[in-house]
């Protein structure tokens, strides 16, 4: 059959892959790599945010780049009863200008088309060409899975243009002052410059329907609320987040083809928060530093630093059952306004998930913001869990 045509081929062209492929750029160029996007551009249209906290000076001057956007004054919470300013300063990637640093690294190794058929050694795309590699990481987002308990983080997010002024000097990370209805829901708001601003609505739900046009109408309630004019949307961007519940981490990798996972496919997200960046960060790192880069080596790889974050998580996923199973829907954000009055460094190990054991009881202590039969319920189970 003859050698392969490429080292590595990153299945979609995602935040994970497109990390992947710019570190292996940078340490590593002598690699043949290629990522197959169905759309031929990198990111598609997003915007990945994170805290200084979250990766370490010498990733965040790698991704600067890509990474237009700083707010060093920190960020805004509003709750009913609470609003504060955390410190911690705030970043954020998009996607356009993480296509124009990466794509060049990869030139024509940069390939426009659907995949349809993974392998350990190469990919099939739907006009029939197959393309042959040491070694294949699949990216594609999440699939659908039995094997994972999930909630679901759903935003619509627009970035417009006004004809005034907005006011905003950092970010708001979350206005709960909205009406809530039957889930957590949040007005998300980046200031870009003086007078441009991502408006995004989220709210954190049991199914994975993204209603577009209701959330819609709740952007155009809230700018209005704002008293804000729109002269013109200059973006616009969605998403559907896995919030992790409960799973069986070994089923979970154990369908699908024998090959390594990167971000969402993967599990590599935060439990709680649904940020991916730190997570596809570090496997960037991690790949770029493999000495076996062949399909087994990286399955192996991937396979067991997943697991074993999976592992060292199971406290975020205990929270998220409370939230999801013990507070009402529309007294979810009762919990979060308690976590944010929380102290700030706390809540930056949070973010991060480097939560320490005196974190985790303080977040717990006291009275709970849910019904204590049903938190109760689910610290049990946790336990049976465990002992099992």
């Amino acid at each position: 059959m003859g050698s392969p045509d490429h080292d590595l081929i990153l299945v979609g062209g995602g935040l994970a892959s497109s990390l992947i492929a710019w570190r292996l750029a940078i340490d590593r160029p002598e690699l043949r790599v290629a990522v197959v996007e169905r759309d031929g551009r990198l990111g598609g249209n997003h915007t990945w945010s994170f805290f200084d906290g979250d990766v370490s000076d010498k990733d965040r001057a790698w991704l600067a780049p890509a990474t237009p956007h700083r707010w060093p004054e920190g960020y805004e919470v509003y709750f009913p009863g609470l609003s504060r300013v955390l410190e911690t300063p705030y970043n954020s990637l998009i996607s356009a200008r993480l296509h124009e640093v990466v794509a060049p690294l990869l030139g024509d190794r940069l390939i426009r088309g659907e995949v349809v058929a993974v392998s350990p050694d190469g990919v099939t795309l739907d006009d029939q060409t197959v393309m042959r590699a040491a070694g294949v990481i699949d990216a594609r987002g999440p699939a659908p899975t039995s094997h994972l308990d999930l909630g679901w983080q759903l935003f619509v997010g627009r970035t417009v243009r006004l004809t005034q002024p907005h006011g905003l000097t950092r970010p708001t990370i979350m206005d709960a002052t909205v009406a809530q209805g039957d889930a957590y829901r949040f007005v998300y708001l980046l200031p870009f410059d003086e007078r441009t601003v991502l408006v995004e609505d989220t709210y954190y739900v049991d199914g994975s329907r993204l209603d577009r046009a209701l959330l819609n109408r709740r952007i155009d309630d809230y700018i209005r609320s704002r008293g804000w004019t729109v002269e013109t949307v200059v973006d616009e961007e969605e998403g559907v987040l896995p919030i992790a519940l409960d799973g069986d981490i070994d089923a979970f990798w154990a369908e699908g083809p024998a090959v390594g996972r990167a971000g969402l496919a993967g599990a590599l997200f935060h439990p709680t928060t649904g940020y991916s960046l730190p997570d596809a960060v570090a496997v960037a790192r991690l790949v770029a530093r493999a000495d076996d880069l062949s399909s087994a080596g990286l399955r192996t790889l991937l396979e067991t630093h997943s697991k074993a974050l999976w592992t060292e998580r199971a406290y975020y996923r205990l929270l998220d059952r409370m939230l999801f199973r013990a507070a009402e829907p529309g007294e979810r954000w009762k919990v979060l306004r308690r976590f944010y009055g929380l102290p700030e460094p706390l809540v930056r190990r949070f973010y991060a998930g480097a939560s320490t054991a005196l974190d985790k009881v303080r977040i717990l202590a006291g009275k709970p913001p849910v019904p204590v039969g049903r938190a109760l319920r689910q610290l049990r189970e946790t336990g049976r869990g465990r002992a099992a």
